[in-house]
């Protein structure tokens, strides 16, 4: 029965074959949100005394996931005996990408797919493929920084480049590393970047691509890829690939799905590049649950595009409240904010922990920035109280 639920991808089908009425599980139950996301909260509006924390540090989906991913996932909880067997769901995610992305019929078969347990599992996968005693990781920095601790592990020597004043990739300086005489290895692209939220322009990164020594495969990552569509200058290697072979995107299903705890993350790249990287990952990996949520996911566009949409209004309410303070803040282009806190950021965080909240890692070549995830319109309003009991600050600049 439960292997059906991966031929479907459609969420009227799925709703009827598992039951429409089952209510959210507390399995993976979202948290609470209001009606709609862009409305001004009243002053008096403020959560309950909380015992919990408010965690606005891990850039999850204030709105959690879709009620037929919960559903998949308890249908799911019956077979736990059973170990997950992936091939159905790499068929129905490669068709997906097929039949979803207009003109995408010439991409993903299921053999360029690869998953892993969560993409922080595929982006070790990827470095224990690609990197060795030797070889060079060039990515930027800051940046999602677990790749740098897996390259480090497998003895890779690593590059960091800074970011350029705009915050976008210094692809230019990437460059001239993996051109290096007898530099071959592994590059690492964030976009939107992690913990900045700014883009690098798809232009360049095709003039990049085209330019980069053949000795480099080259991942970029696309976590946060939902929430980017509004940018003109932000194009997806996986909606329109750029036929190279040495490209590997890697996708998650615990942004805009809302599934971080059910740990599903995947790449697509060249059919070889794809096998080294299997012969990478661990046995029975994929959490089986989860790989059934996230098919699940993939056939209700309805809540991905009502996740997509609160966060854009939370986003520009947050600006709201930015510019409100004379605060400024980087733009962002995915479900975090990189605030300027006008002043050393580990007093903020410190504050903020006074008051019962986990922020962000401090950004160490970023001082005056915290990277504020999007919560619900009332925790961020709780965060916005919380930031007034500082009282005067330091004007910007």
């Amino acid at each position: 029965m439960l292997s059906n639920i991966y031929m479907t991808v459609n969420r009227r089908n799925l709703l009827k074959q598992l039951g429409a009425g089952i209510a959210a599980s507390s399995l993976l139950a979202p948290r609470p949100a209001s009606a709609d996301a862009s409305e001004s909260l009243p002053a008096s509006r403020t959560l309950p005394k909380r015992v919990e924390p408010i965690r606005l540090d891990r850039n999850e989906n204030a709105y959690g996931a879709s009620r037929e991913a919960i559903v998949a996932l308890r249908e799911a909880a019956k077979d736990t005996s059973r170990y997950s067997d992936s091939d159905v769901f790499q068929k129905t995610l490669a068709d997906y990408h097929r039949e979803a992305i207009p003109g995408g019929s010439h991409i993903t078969k299921p053999e360029q797919i690869v998953f892993g347990c969560g993409s922080t599992d595929v982006l070790r996968m990827a470095a224990a493929a690609f990197l060795a005693p030797g070889a060079t990781l060039i990515m930027a920095t800051p940046t999602c920084d677990l790749i740098a601790n897996y390259g480090r592990s497998r003895g890779a020597t690593v590059v960091e480049v800074p970011l350029r004043n705009d915050h976008a990739h210094d692809l230019e300086a990437m460059l001239k590393h993996s051109n290096k005489s007898g530099a071959s290895g592994l590059i690492y692209v964030c976009n939107p970047n992690s913990p900045t939220g700014t883009l690098t322009e798809r232009r360049d990164l095709e003039e990049f691509l085209v330019k980069v020594s053949p000795k480099f495969q080259v991942v970029i990552d696309e976590a946060y890829h939902h929430y980017a569509g509004g940018s003109g200058a932000y194009r997806s290697f996986i909606d329109r690939p750029s036929n190279n072979p040495r490209v590997i995107v890697t996708r998650t299903f615990s942004a805009v799905y809302g599934l971080a705890g059910a740990r599903v993350g995947y790449s697509i790249g060249s059919p070889s590049n794809a096998e080294k990287m299997v012969r990478e990952g661990l046995p029975f990996a994929l959490n089986r649950a989860g790989m059934f949520a996230a098919s699940a996911a993939l056939a209700d566009r309805d809540h991905v595009e009502n996740c997509t949409n609160r966060n854009f209004n939370d986003r520009q309410e947050f600006m709201n409240q930015v510019n409100a303070r004379m605060l400024r803040a980087l733009d962002s282009h995915t479900n975090f904010v990189c605030l300027n806190v006008m002043r050393p950021a580990s007093e903020i965080s410190e504050h903020y922990t006074r008051n019962n909240f986990v922020l962000a890692p401090l950004i160490p070549s970023m001082p005056n920035y915290l990277r504020i995830s999007l919560g619900t319109p009332e925790e961020m309003h709780e965060f916005w109280r919380v930031w007034d009991l500082l009282g005067s600050h330091p004007m910007s600049m």
